[in-house]
């Protein structure tokens, strides 16, 4: 059975079209609710939400739905996605749920889920839930109705989580940090956590009025925070996306971090503390710099399909605890199970304060290989892979570069576009290549 609903994140979509819409939604809590009930009599499930303004209605819906199977609800209001993921653990819960779509901007929203052990659920289990939606519902009577409450301190019990993955004798102090809480849900959180270790906090991001959540802030909008940051002279600056499981570090001069140099970063104070790496997992978009970073210092690297899902497949197969992408979403699996912006940031700091050292001098070994997208829109039909112009350019591509650099084309899995990625050195040679194998695509 394939999937109808549920994408490599759970369930999103533009709110007021299928499926986000308050009917599924409330059919969707009924269903997930059937499934909960075949292995436990009376489930608990913990809800939590970013900012936008349809957060209420799906909130709503949801707490029916779970209600008319029978399922008792715990409400937690706005709160960053890996903070639903840990008090569905830490409360014993039988699921949590987080109403948001992340990065996007405010008309969409999404449903995702975690276990008990708050960890993304298993195929089976979402191909069982879509089962559940195509029978009739069973409506619990009165007796059988589940209650709801809400858990008044949800976000000062996350804070305290986020503040015990830092270290005891490490302190914050005499650091000023700018924080982009993307109008999102650690708005009211991520500053106080960085205040509590000490630092004096300049916030941004942190006003959401329901319509501006990402709208040119947070991670996906890093121009925001640099001009912060040089503004207020700030030693660094933090930005977040709209549900805080990404992050991107802004240095004292403006200059930007992504995901993949924090992920080396973390890696690298791990193994100058003694400590075991035994393997890091990155995906096909990871810089080939920090591939070759990793390898000057006898770590593995293996990468992964695209999504923090299959980086955490990935880690779990093999046992490993780093992983993440160059979006800022990355996994310490030792902190946390699942990816957290706030304990990504910290771990970040934490080097740097012990260390004594600038992010640019911690990464003073890694130089990022300049890269070139190109997305070229096929035509209807097209068969890119059996293209012969296109087999033929990729090679004498691939042989110039010669182990310099490296040549990703991918189809988009979401519109008719083939992303032809060239990885170099040189910029020049970067940019040219790519543009080679974007004419070999559109000659068929």
């Amino acid at each position: 059975m394939s999937r109808t609903y549920f994408g490599t994140d759970g369930i999103r979509g533009t709110v007021g079209q299928p499926p986000i819409t308050a009917d599924f939604v409330l059919r969707l809590a009924h269903a997930v609710g059937r499934v909960l009930k075949k292995t436990e009599q009376r489930p608990t499930v913990l809800i939590g939400k970013d900012t936008r303004i349809s957060g209420y209605m799906l909130e709503s819906a949801l707490e029916s739905g779970f209600n008319s199977a029978g399922v008792d609800v715990v409400l937690l209001g706005p709160l960053p996605t890996p903070g639903v993921a840990y008090l569905t653990r830490a409360q014993r819960a039988s699921l949590g749920v987080v109403i948001s779509a992340s990065h996007n901007p405010y008309p969409d929203n999404g449903i995702k889920f975690f276990s008990d052990q708050g960890a993304k659920l298993s195929d089976e289990w979402e191909l069982a839930v879509e089962a559940a939606l195509q029978e009739p519902p069973a409506w619990a009577d009165s007796a059988g109705l589940g209650k709801a409450r809400r858990l008044d301190d949800a976000a000062g019990r996350y804070i305290e989580f986020c503040k015990s993955t830092f270290a005891h004798d490490l302190t914050l102090r005499g650091l000023t940090i700018v924080v982009d809480a993307a109008h999102g849900a650690a708005y009211h959180i991520a500053p106080k956590v960085f205040h509590e270790l000490g630092a004096e906090v300049i916030c941004i991001g942190c006003a959401p009025d329901g319509l501006n959540i990402n709208d040119q802030v947070g991670a996906t909008h890093p121009e925001a925070l640099v001009a912060a940051v040089l503004a207020n002279k700030a030693d660094f600056g933090i930005a977040l996306d709209g549900d805080a499981d990404r992050v991107q570090l802004v240095d004292a001069q403006g200059r930007l971090y992504n995901g993949d140099e924090l992920l080396y970063l973390v890696a690298s104070d791990r193994l100058d503390r003694g400590e075991a790496v035994a393997g890091v997992v990155g995906t096909l978009m990871t810089n080939m710099a920090v591939e070759v970073a990793f390898q000057s210092r006898g770590v593995e690297f293996v990468r992964a399909k695209v999504g923090d899902r299959y980086v955490l497949e990935e880690l779990e197969k093999r046992g490993w605890i780093l992983g993440g992408e160059g979006s800022g979403h990355l996994l310490a699996l030792d902190k946390h199970t699942t990816g957290d912006g706030l304990i990504s940031a910290l771990q970040v700091l934490m080097a740097v304060v012990r260390s004594g050292r600038s992010l640019g001098q911690l990464l003073e070994g890694v130089s990022l290989f300049p890269q070139t997208l190109i997305n070229v829109r096929l035509k209807a039909g097209q068969d890119w892979k059996k293209s012969v112009p296109l087999a033929t350019e990729t090679r004498r591509a691939e042989a110039q570069l010669d182990g310099h650099g490296r040549v990703l084309i991918r189809a988009s899995g979401t519109e008719p576009v083939l992303r032809v990625m060239v990885e170099a050195r040189d910029a020049t040679q970067a940019r040219q290549t790519a543009e080679r194998l974007a004419e070999a695509v559109k000659a068929g």
